[in-house]
């Protein structure tokens, strides 16, 4: 029986030094940080990213969101975020290409918010950054393409916050970019809930699950 992860709760400064412990010279290292929707992935990836400075690089996962035309002609376009809503083949592809050529500057996707749409060749991965940090919500996931994605982990953390804490930062985001009050709770319950269900049986795939302390 596989173990469970250890959890820890932690503050910030906690998190940056558990993950400069993965760094080992001369070689690339790939942190995966997972969780449902409105967990505080991004926001934990973007606070180590500025601790660790040039020792750090960040990759989204959400910036291999289909485009919304695409998801339109798969009729998929009403529950953007699920697994099959996503190019998993070029995220494992980048994945790879990070990992085997860690002496070249290679260029990664983000997803704009506000557009609601990817941007391709966004990100500048420097060359010879010891540390790649990766998020997005099926990190862990054992179907399809996505069970290639833990192999190329040199550790997984998983982040949680009381559920009623997610659930309001659900809401709030998708307020924030422009559906009212009750569409934001509808796609919260209907389209992020059962994301949410399926990320959350992954949580024990992870070495260790996250409580942060900002």
């Amino acid at each position: 029986m596989t173990p469970a992860p250890t959890a820890l709760t932690a503050s910030l400064a906690d998190l940056v030094a558990l993950a400069r412990r993965l760094i080992v010279p001369g070689e690339r290292r790939v942190l995966g940080i997972t969780g449902a929707p409105g967990a505080g992935k991004s926001s934990l990836c973007a606070a180590l990213a500025g601790a660790l400075g040039e020792d750090a690089a960040l990759v989204g996962m959400d910036g291999f969101h289909l485009a919304n035309a695409e998801l339109e002609r798969l009729d998929r376009r009403d529950r953007k975020g699920a697994p099959d809503t996503f190019d998993t083949d070029g995220y494992l592809a980048l994945l790879r290409r990070l990992r085997t050529e860690p002496q070249q500057t290679i260029y990664a996707p983000v997803f704009s918010r506000e557009l609601e749409e990817s941007l391709g060749s966004t990100v500048p991965i420097p060359a010879g950054t010891p540390l790649l940090l990766t998020e997005g919500n099926y990190l862990l996931l054992e179907a399809g393409r996505w069970s290639e994605v833990r192999a190329l982990l040199d550790a997984a953390w998983f982040v949680e916050v009381p559920e009623a804490v997610r659930l309001d930062r659900l809401v709030a985001r998708h307020e924030a970019h422009g559906k009212t009050p009750a569409q934001a709770r509808q796609w919260a319950a209907e389209v992020d809930g059962p994301n949410a269900a399926l990320i959350a049986a992954t949580r024990p795939h992870a070495d260790l699950v996250v409580t942060w302390q900002a």
